[in-house]
């Protein structure tokens, strides 16, 4: 563990900070006896060199693809040139990371198959939607970035705020990146939170500088197989132990009798029937129509890796793609705790009220990896995590870098500069984010999970973001003005509702319609509230305001924009058919699982 403190102490060095003595240094990356005490299992010598080599395997890429990145296009947006395949899969890894491993296998262990709505009517639907309706915009108006398109749409105030409030959102979603990998460490291994977060996203930090998007989403296709073949350990195994579905189903109710953990929509008739707190309409309006709606269709982290596809029909090919994987990533996430409470001999807890000794629900699984796990497969696991968090972490940074540039610093700072110092510039806030989300990794703490701070957050930024980027698209007649302070009703809304019901909790129902909501269900709820607040603000406002001119709005809105046709092209090879085939398979899932 030497080389994190002495890239601490470089750092500081390079930043021309107070010399703080080498000792000090060690000691911060050192586990501590606390650490050592929560440590479950020992990695052996062919684990770590399975980590190893996968950890040469990103950097060798990084450094390949370095001297294909020379341009902005390159660097930014990986030369558009992606098949639909590579889109679709990176569309979908990028949003696959330790996080989300982490994060909805203990929402599914505390909630039960409630939390695979976030992966069937809270992603499927969205996928689509993006791919038939709004992809054609993104990629036809020549956009780098949402910001980018808000700025030809809305003007420069609306791209603004959108820029500023998703380097805000991008940078605390890479603490909580961190933190959900340093948390593996510490549980499996007694490793140091410090040692663990700095050589994970150091690591990141070098390969998506070096080869920027090009770099990230070749990463990230190698990923979202390592973190299948890993990952699935658990599932198999699992089910072995306990019989299959109906051993595990049968295993749950005798533990736990009295609620239901097993079905999705048979709970949620009221609220008191499940144990979200929810009801039907929190989900299908809150989640499935604003709150997803709005992280697929507008949140670049995701989106930036379809607009690098080489064609209009790649480009909406693209999620569609990623749509079909997107529906069996419950079987890799979502299983894992449900196993949790099948076969766990103990009880786990909220991050923000644990008893010593006891493990919270983030930890399930980790603790079902080490349940099934040897020398090999232990390695195995690990590096299938630690996979999902280089790929949840160079979605983030790459975005930010994105964003960072094209949207905050060109159009505010440096209007006019050659190509290649957009590129540094791009390489220096990588690492410049990196540094800043190591600090926001700490934020997570106060939370009760991973996902109850991840959702609040889309609640403030993605939620009304949506209502801004449709009506854009949708309707002619929203002004500039409109979409300014659409975006920011919505979101000052969304915050000010949370730090309601932070201050006084008794507020919930206020919210969420009921007492008994949960977290999650109070972010859904919100993400409502605030995106119905943000549409009336735009449409008031640009009811009151002089709108574009229709010649302005070519290639940006429905009704002014020449769409390319398909009409040439086989049924199958067209997208409007694999959507369809897409939105069949959702609905079979809705009835299996109701």
């Amino acid at each position: 563990m030497t080389y994190a403190p002495a890239a601490a102490a470089f750092l500081l060095r390079s930043l021309g900070l107070p010399r703080i003595p080498s000792s000090i240094i060690v000691a911060a990356f050192l586990p501590s006896p606390a650490d050592q005490a929560t440590r479950i299992m020992a990695l052996h010598p062919v684990d770590f060199a399975i980590i190893v080599i996968y950890f040469a395997m990103v950097l060798g890429i990084g450094f390949y693809l370095k001297k294909y990145t020379k341009s902005g296009e390159d660097f930014f947006l990986a030369g558009r040139e992606m098949t639909a395949w590579v889109a679709g899969l990176s569309f979908v890894s990028a949003n696959l990371g330790t996080l989300e491993l982490l994060g909805w296998a203990g929402n599914a262990y505390q909630y039960g198959i409630l939390a695979a709505h976030w992966y069937w009517v809270g992603a499927i639907p969205a996928m689509i939607f993006l791919g038939i309706v709004m992809m054609p915009f993104y990629y036809i108006s020549k956009t780098h970035s949402v910001p980018g398109y808000l700025e030809m749409r809305y003007g420069r105030a609306a791209s603004g705020l959108s820029a500023i409030s998703f380097a805000v959102m991008t940078i605390l979603m890479s603490g909580v990146n961190m933190f959900s990998m340093a948390l593996i460490m510490k549980v499996m291994l007694g490793w140091n939170l410090n040692f663990s977060i700095w050589m994970s996203s150091l690591t990141v930090g070098i390969y998506v500088a070096l080869g920027g998007l090009f770099s990230a989403i070749f990463n990230e296709v190698v990923q979202f197989f390592l973190i299948w073949f890993g990952a699935l350990l658990i599932p198999i195994l699992g089910l072995i132990e306990t019989g299959g579905w109906s051993g595990m189903v049968a295993r749950i109710h005798q533990n736990f009798p009295g609620q239901d953990f097993t079905h999705m929509w048979r709970p949620m008739a009221h609220f008191a029937d499940n144990p979200m707190g929810v009801q039907w309409v929190g989900i299908v309006f809150g989640l499935g129509a604003v709150l997803s709606m709005g992280y697929w269709t507008t949140d670049f982290l995701v989106v930036q890796r379809v607009i690098a596809a080489k064609d209009v029909r790649a480009a909406k090919l693209a999620p569609i793609i990623g749509s079909f994987f997107k529906m069996a990533v419950p079987f890799i996430v979502i299983l894992p705790g449900l196993l949790g409470r099948a076969v766990l001999p103990f009880h786990l807890a909220p991050a923000s009220s644990l008893q010593p000794g006891q493990h919270s629900f983030d930890e399930v699984l980790p603790l079902m990896l080490a349940r099934y796990c040897g020398p090999g497969l232990l390695g195995l696991g690990i590096t299938a995590l630690i996979a999902g968090f280089m790929s949840g972490m160079a979605g983030n940074v790459s975005a930010f870098a994105t964003v960072w540039t094209y949207d905050i610093y060109r159009p505010f700072i440096r209007k006019t500069a050659p190509d290649p110092h957009y590129v540094a510039m791009g390489r220096w806030c990588t690492i410049i984010g990196l540094l800043v989300s190591i600090a926001a990794a700490y934020i997570v703490t106060h939370f009760g999970s991973l996902m109850d701070y991840v959702q609040a957050l889309f609640s403030f930024f993605i939620a009304p973001l949506f209502g801004t980027v449709l009506l854009g698209m949708l309707w002619k007649r929203a002004t500039a003005a409109g979409g300014f302070w659409g975006l920011l009703a919505g979101t000052l809304s969304s915050v000010a509702m949370f730090t309601l019901v932070e201050l006084d909790p008794s507020k919930v129902s206020l919210v969420a319609l009921s007492p008994l909501a949960k977290p999650l269900a109070v972010d859904m709820w919100r993400a409502l509230w605030s995106g119905i607040i943000c549409v009336l603000v735009t449409v008031i406002v640009s009811l009151l305001t002089k709108p574009k001119p229709e010649a302005e709005l070519a290639g940006l809105v429905y009704g002014a924009t020449q769409l390319p046709s398909e009409g040439n092209l086989p049924l199958v090879q067209r997208p409007i058919f694999w959507a369809g085939v897409a939105a069949a398979a959702f609905l079979v899932l809705q009835y299996i699982f109701w």
